[in-house]
Order: structure tokens, then sequence, then C-alpha cells
């Protein structure tokens, strides 16, 4: 009848749980075991179909000897054993293949413990003869320790590894009432061991327990650090990793307030303040920049990165806008202002370059550098102040020396020389210089010290001989005397008109007589237009009338006859 199974397995599960628990000691000596094939001691084997027997409890005994086989096998070997299920245990037993007690139990050839001792009183042991059977197999298979296989070369020692720099720029982008999101930059040396991630960490303000917000290594260079506390000031900062360790951490330069922000700030700057805003000296600034944000931001202004001058720069914000007024503007007052708004942790700046311009200094020198035939080089050099902007031309002028007036000859003139043409022959010259802005031209200018003289040159002017014409003529009437009628009492006028060279001379005659100066007649001669006035005429002033017209070189005579008549009479007054 075969032996049952179930004590077997249950002794080989329960015996590893105890060596794990301490370790085994030296084993006493023991008497030999049996070799392979023979009979196990009558007392462990029972006899076929029987069960096996129990040892007393009350009367503990010394632990069954291990086999002599069993002594040097290593303590892994032993849990190996007990772990293995009792296979040829629960096959049943017949006449051929020997009984389960055959085989020893890997406990049995472990060493005794005072724990294995104890365990023995207690009626659980009734099952260890069963087990004991299978030790003798497993202990003939821990006999040979496995040989040790060649180690490898040791390598070369690795290069030491070092940390990377410092993390740049951490801000932060944006925070709620839980939540703080953080940025960086890489740092700038990574070194050959690379970068494996950074580590950020956070700590109340006012205390120094850092402490890590992310498990694993954060490769990005953004992390949001969630589950905060309303109301907490945290100081953050972060911390980039590689194989040489960690590197020097970069901290926010302040504490963050977790708080949900209602309206960030930002500065609206006006599109003619984006660009230079240029004004003359003297001139009244009055620059208004709206910005935006809730609560009401803090409005503070810089020049030049440092505080205003408020003697010279007042400042007026209100809730939507921010005022820069100067009254009378200088040119110390040119440089860059910055406007930053701020709520909380969140900023906004806006800048602009304001510059005070006035009008230019005269150029620092003029000088003739050259002079030939009709023409004049002159060069000069730039003013030494400019009126605080960039100088846009020069006008250059000229005046002769016997008038001394100056007239422009160049102007808008962008070079530092120029050849000035076309001069007189014989005068001599001075030149005078003025600069130009977007003002406008400088007050003064700079003459030259030298004076430009045009030279004759060895041409002599001989002007052409003409000849003389002979406008010479005797006298010749071109209007000769007409015959007139008149009536007595009433005046009459002789004319004619008469030419030569030189001017001939005039004579009026009546019936070949000279009249001469009679106060009846009156003689006028002009332009050559000769005319003879007959004032009131009688019956006795009819007759032939001559003008004769006589020079040097010949005379000429014209005439016509005046008839005087009677005024007619009625018939009734001849009766």
């Amino acid at each position: 009848m075969p032996s049952k199974p179930a004590p077997i397995k249950k002794a080989a599960k329960k015996e590893p749980a105890k060596k794990e628990e301490k370790a085994p000691e030296p084993a006493p000596e023991v008497a030999p075991a049996p070799a392979e094939g023979e009979a196990a001691p009558a007392e462990a084997a029972p006899a076929e179909g029987e069960a096996p027997a129990a040892p007393p409890a009350e009367e503990p005994k010394a632990p069954t000897p291990p086999p002599a086989d069993a002594a040097p096998t290593d303590e892994a070997a032993a849990p190996v054993a007990a772990d293995q299920p009792a296979t040829d245990a629960a096959l049943p037993a017949t006449e051929e293949t020997p009984a389960a007690p055959a085989e020893a139990p890997v406990d049995a050839a472990a060493p005794a413990t005072e724990e294995t001792s104890a365990a023995t009183k207690a009626p659980a042991d009734e099952e260890t003869p069963a087990a004991a059977a299978e030790a003798p197999a497993d202990a003939e298979a821990a006999e040979a320790p496995a040989p040790e296989e060649p180690k490898p070369p040791t390598p070369p020692p690795p290069p030491p590894k070092e940390p990377t720099s410092v993390p740049l720029d951490l801000f932060v982008e944006d925070k709620n009432d839980t939540s703080v999101t953080i940025i960086w930059s890489q740092p700038e040396t990574v070194g050959p061991s690379g970068l494996d991630g950074y580590t950020i960490e956070v700590c109340k303000d006012g205390t120094e327990d850092w402490k890590a917000v992310n498990e694993d290594l954060q490769k990005s260079c953004r992390y949001v650090i969630k589950n905060q506390t309303t109301g907490d000031r945290l100081k953050i900062r972060v911390v980039a990793v590689n194989a040489g360790g960690r590197s020097p951490p970069v901290t926010l330069p302040e504490a963050v307030l977790v708080k949900e922000v209602a309206d960030r700030p930002k500065v609206r700057l006006p599109r003619f303040l984006r660009q230079r805003y240029v004004a003359q000296v003297g001139a009244k600034i009055n620059l208004t920049i709206p910005f935006t944000g809730k609560p009401k931001p803090v409005v503070t202004w810089t020049k030049n990165g440092q505080p205003l001058d408020t003697k010279r720069v007042n400042i007026r914000s209100t809730d939507r806008d921010s005022i820069l007024f100067i009254r009378a503007s200088e040119r110390d007052d040119s440089g860059v202002y910055e406007m930053c708004v701020k709520v909380d942790d969140f900023e906004d700046k806006a800048s602009l370059i304001l510059q005070i311009v006035e009008l230019p200094g005269p150029p620092a020198s003029v000088k003739i550098v050259d002079t030939w035939g009709f023409n004049v080089a002159l060069e000069w050099t730039p003013p030494t102040d400019n009126g605080n902007t960039e100088i846009t031309g020069y006008t250059i002028q000229k005046a002769d020396k016997k008038t001394g007036d100056w007239f422009t000859v160049l102007e808008h003139y962008h070079r530092l020389n120029a050849t000035i043409s076309d001069l007189i022959m014989g005068n001599t010259y001075k030149f005078r210089v003025f600069s130009e802005n977007k003002c406008g031209i400088s007050n003064d200018a700079t003459v030259a010290k030298e004076e430009a003289k045009i030279t004759k040159t060895g041409i002599e002017y001989k002007p052409p001989e003409y000849k003389e014409h002979d406008f010479t003529e005797p006298p010749k009437f071109t209007t000769s005397l007409n015959d007139r009628a008149t009536t007595v009492g009433y005046s009459t006028k002789l004319l004619c008109s008469v030419r030569g060279c030189p001017k001939p001379k005039v004579t009026w005659m009546k019936n070949q007589m000279i009249i001469g100066d009679d106060p009846k007649f009156r003689q006028i001669c002009v332009q050559g237009i000769c005319s003879l006035e007959i004032r009131k005429p009688g019956n006795f002033d009819g007759g032939v009338y001559s003008c004769k017209a006589k020079n040097d070189h010949g005379e000429a005579t014209v005439s016509c006859k005046l008839e005087v008549k009677q005024p007619a009479v009625a018939d009734a007054d001849k009766k």
C-alpha cells in the first residue's frame, strides 16, 4: 500500500521558513550517512504501508545528525533542497522502488539550532521522520560546489565627473492660488558628463527647510509647482543634476506669494514714444503713458538706471496712466527713462528715449586750401557742439572785400570740403561756414582767416577798332508847310518838320521878311518839329510864310500861303 505524501510535503515546506529566521550553527560530530542505495536505519525507515512513527514529545532528544556528505554543504544548498517538491514521496512505494524513508530531507542534514530544538517538542514534529527520507539525494547534489568563473581584467578608472554650472535666468512665469509656474535656462557649461535633469526645491520664507517637489528629474526648463497653500511665501531654487553630482543652485531673488493675480500689469506705450522723442531746449515736456493691472499697480520711474531727480522731473500717476512732466527742458534731461508697473510678483517695463536738442555751434575751423583761376577750395571741421543731435549740413557764404556783402553759394551741403567757382577776376574774397542740424542753422559762423585774391592773368584786353559813322547832314524838311485859310480873329498854326546834323537853326519869314520877336507870332521848335502860331490874324496877316533851316552843311526852305477871310455878314445887317 503506498505511503501518504501529505506529511512529507508539509514538513518540507515548513522547514525553510525556520532556516531564514536564523543562521545555522556549526554541526556536531555525526555518524556517517548511509551510502547511496543502502537502506536507511531501522528507526528511520517505517514499514511499507505504515505511517511514520512519531518520536515522544516529552523527552526532546538531540537533533538528528546530518550525513557526513552533507556537512560541507553551503547554507544556500539547504533552502534550495527544501523548496523542491518531494516528488519521490508523492509517488506510491513499490517493491522495486525503496520507500520514502530511503531519502532524508535536507532539513535533517542542516545543523540544529535552538529554534529547531524547541520545535521538536511540538506535536507538529511527528511528520519530520517522513520528510527526512529526502535528505540523502539533495545532500549528494550539494556535495560538490560549482567551480568559480574567472574574473575579467579590471578596467582603468574612468575620468572624474564634474557637475554642470548653475542654471540661468530663473523667474516666475505664472501663478495662481495653488501653483507657481517657473521657467529657467540651461546651464552655460554642461561638461562631458551631460545633463540628466533638474531638481526643483522649495521652502517657506524665513526657513531653510528645502524640499524637492519633483520625484523624478525634470528634463524641460519649465515646471509647475502644484498643491501649494494660498498665501504662503515660497523660496524657490533649481539645481542641475548629472553624473558628477548637483550643480550650484539658482534661487529666485525674492520669495513668491502664492496668490491669484487678477490682472497682470501691462504698460501701453504710445506709438510716438516707441522711437526717440526729440524736443528743443526750453520746451515743455508732458508725456502720458497708460497702463493696466489689478489691483492698482505700483509705478516706478528711473533715468539711465538711476532714480529720477524730483526737482527736474515731476511724476503724477493715477489708476490708469502715469504722466512725466518737465516744465522747461534742458539738455541734461536727455536720457533713457524706464517705467515699471508691478502687481505682487509680476511686473512690466517700458522704456522711452528723450532727446533735448538745440542749435549747433559753428564749425571748429575753416581754411582756404587752394586758389586757381576763378576757383577757391575750402575745408572745415565739424563743430565741437552739435546741439545734442547730428549735423545735417553746412551753409557756405562768400563776400567781396570791396562791398563786404555776404552771399550764400552753397546750403544744406553735407561734405567737409567744397570748391567755390565763378569768382570775378581781380576781386578779393572772404568765406564763412555755418553748421546746421534739425533745429536750424547755427547762430554764428566760422570765417576763414585767409583771403582769396583772384589775380589777373597775362591776357590783355584790346577792344576792336570801329570806324566812326558820319552822322552829319545838311538840313532837310521831312514835312513841308501846307497852304491854309483862316478867318479874321481866329488864331491858326503852321507846322513842318526838319532834320539835320548838327542841329539846324530855324528862321520864320513872312513875305521874305524875318518875323523875329513879333509878339503876334509864337515860334516853337522841339525835336525837329517846327510850329508858327498866328494869334487873331487881321486882314493884313495873309501872305506867303516860309521856314528856313540852316547849319554848317547847308540850308533848306519850305513855304506856304495863308489866306485870311472876312467873316460872313447877314443881309439884314447890310441894310
